[in-house]
């Protein structure tokens, strides 16, 4: 057996099925990210023609031209959901054409760009100046080596199966979600209910001596994330210690969430004089479960909501500081963190599971490539 060679133009073909008439709404709208997943957007919509949006049924692919900002990847994903999903019409949609289905599986494709070498080769193939882009004519350009459809589908059965087990795994933390949405829906209606304001305090302790360095940001997953403090004075800044919340109550309107963590380390950190730095002083308010409720997206539309009007879009400390929290028994609000835990562990070992199905397909491309070559 040997390698078919030619140009991956040979074997695809593109697509342009506008979503006329509104067929499918925003709940259909899916981006395309880095890791090759298709995701929900989280741009706003609400300004924008989903007439002009472009079908992206199963079986076929979507990918973003624009290289730029994109890490070193190649944004392209595979619709194997079984439903129709839309996209922006600055996307590109193809399919396997009738004549390239008799050479190569859709699935056995999709492995061939999960490996960093296409990321690479993309990457250095792309073209422009401020903004790059990799376009249709250039992946038809792709030279391509395909292995008999017979040596595809025995890989191909691997990496669906190592899929199939992932997806197993990902429904039980659905089930674990509804568990811990319904204990927080019944805490909403059935407890009682205190400002946030009442149950913290602020602190305002500034890293005088300059003795700690370790600079940190908040982002919009709640969680801390290194930042470089380039030229600022790291006296200024305010120190985090073990159990404090910082917040950056400047971003909420751009972010459309509420930019908070909680500190878990022994060691504090510092963060940029702007934040605001807080922790609780009440003793029936664990931590856990006020960053639970904050971290809620209902919290992040009624801060958004609540956010004001200038270039900023930040939210006054004041009306955070209104927010409304149930308060249920500390008995209720540890058995509720117990099962979030559970649940944000194996979310942690759910996006191990995908990591690993995207390492793999290197290795499965290259067995491929070997047992065609005999």
């Amino acid at each position: 057996m040997a390698l078919t060679e030619g140009k991956l133009g040979n074997y695809i073909e593109l697509i342009e099925v506008r979503n006329t008439g509104l067929r499918y709404g925003a709940d259909r709208v899916r981006g395309v990210n880095t890791t090759k997943q298709m995701m929900q957007t989280r741009a706003d919509l609400s300004a924008r023609d989903l007439s002009k949006f472009q079908i992206v049924r199963p079986g076929e692919f979507v990918f973003n031209h624009r290289t730029s900002r994109n890490g070193s990847k190649f944004s392209i994903a595979y619709n194997d959901s079984g439903n129709d999903i839309i996209c922006t019409e600055d996307y590109v949609v193809f399919r396997i054409s009738e004549y390239g289905k008799q050479f190569v599986l859709a699935e056995w494709l999709f492995m061939y760009f999960n490996r960093p070498e296409f990321d690479r080769y993309v990457i250095t193939n792309s073209w422009g100046s401020s903004t790059e882009f990799y376009n249709w004519e250039d992946l038809c350009d792709v030279d391509i080596g395909l292995p008999p459809l017979a040596i595809q589908r025995k890989y191909v059965d691997v990496y669906n199966s190592m899929l199939a087990n992932q997806r197993s795994y990902e429904q039980g933390l659905e089930d674990l979600k509804l568990t811990v949405d319904a204990m927080i829906e019944k805490f909403k209606h059935n407890t009682r209910r205190a400002f946030l304001g009442d149950l913290v305090e602020e602190s305002d302790v500034r890293n005088e001596n300059g003795s700690i360095t370790d600079v940190h940001g908040v982002n919009k997953d709640k969680q801390f994330m290194p930042s470089v403090a380039s030229g600022a004075d790291l006296t200024k800044y305010k120190i985090v210690k073990k159990g404090q919340f910082a917040c950056n109550l400047m971003h909420v309107g751009r972010d459309v969430a509420v930019p908070i963590a909680l500190q878990d380390s022994d060691k504090p950190l510092i963060v940029s004089p702007a934040y605001l730095v807080f922790s609780i002083k009440v003793p029936d308010v664990l931590p856990e479960y006020l960053l639970m409720w904050l971290s809620r997206a209902e919290t992040d539309r009624y801060a958004w909501f609540m956010s004001d009007t200038n270039v900023r879009s930040g939210m006054e400390k004041k009306r955070f500081y209104e927010i409304d929290i149930p308060v249920p028994t500390r008995a209720e609000q540890e058995s509720l963190i117990e099962i979030y835990i559970v649940l944000s562990l194996r979310r942690e070992i759910n996006e191990q599971l995908k990591t690993q199905i995207r390492d793999i397909c290197p290795i499965l491309i290259k067995g491929s490539f070997e047992e065609a070559r005999g």
